[in-house]
């Protein structure tokens, strides 16, 4: 995968047209996804999956598959465990989560196990649209609205049970220097932790979408992040410092 928040999903390394991998138990909300995938692009072929254990065997038997759409809480996911074993088969594979969760503490965990989007199942089709239509751009889509009120509990990290401990947090908040960002690239980096994609991003700063990729490259290669999933986890975790950066650049 390629660094800046930049994704190429029209074909493989081999040059074949990419496939998308739709894993939920339940072939309603399956279908849906399929319906606002069609009207993005012209996919190879759409992979199903109904459980966590066709959703591996799916990705052992498709090397096309370039973006994963899947519900956390399907049979033999174990949540969180199931996205880390996907990392481990397919850490290149964009990962989006579908879920019934809309609490900031598990879209903040998914963020920290490397997916690229997360969907609440209570979005309508439009919404579902514009957050594939960001993760197909090379972008991320996280619920605005959910990251919001995690902030309002920063720096507290979120406690979730689980019965293997998760990834080790990206940076230490002691080794993140955000003294080193110039004003653009803190206000890059702020939005993005607040969920806001570069379009929007580039609007309220009037300045063009390349731009902003400009600015934040140059703060991933700063603050050693080389990975959209590796930026979004920084600019979350630390969103509440970013914006005291703000304050006094």
């Amino acid at each position: 995968m390629s660094s800046a928040l930049s994704m190429t999903v029209e074909t493989t390394d081999a040059g074949t047209p990419v496939s998308i991998l739709i894993a939920d138990d339940h072939w309603v909300v399956r279908e849906s996804l399929k319906h606002v995938a069609r009207g993005l692009r012209d996919w190879s072929a759409i992979e199903e999956a109904a459980n966590f254990d066709e959703a591996l065997e799916a990705l052992a038997r498709n090397p096309s598959i370039g973006l994963v759409i899947i519900d956390l809480m399907m049979p033999g996911a174990d949540a969180f465990q199931g996205l880390q074993k996907l990392r481990q088969q397919a850490p290149a594979v964009p990962l989006v989560v579908i879920s019934v969760h809309e609490d900031p503490e598990h879209v903040l965990e998914a963020i920290r196990h490397g997916v690229v989007g997360y969907v609440p199942k209570s979005a309508g089709a439009v919404q579902i649209k514009q957050a594939l239509e960001r993760v197909i751009a090379g972008e991320v889509s996280f619920p605005r609205e959910i990251l919001a009120r995690a902030h309002v509990n920063q720096p507290a990290a979120p406690a979730l049970p689980r019965e293997a401990p998760g990834p080790a947090p990206l940076h230490e908040e002691a080794q993140v220097d955000l003294a080193q960002l110039t004003r653009r690239e803190t206000e890059v980096l702020a939005a993005l932790g607040r969920g806001e994609a570069l379009s929007r991003i580039a609007d309220t700063l009037d300045i063009s979408r390349q731009t902003v990729r400009v600015h934040l490259g140059n703060a991933m290669k700063k603050l050693g992040t080389p990975t959209r999933e590796s930026v979004i986890r920084l600019a979350v975790e630390n969103s509440a410092r970013l914006q005291q950066a703000l304050e006094i650049k």
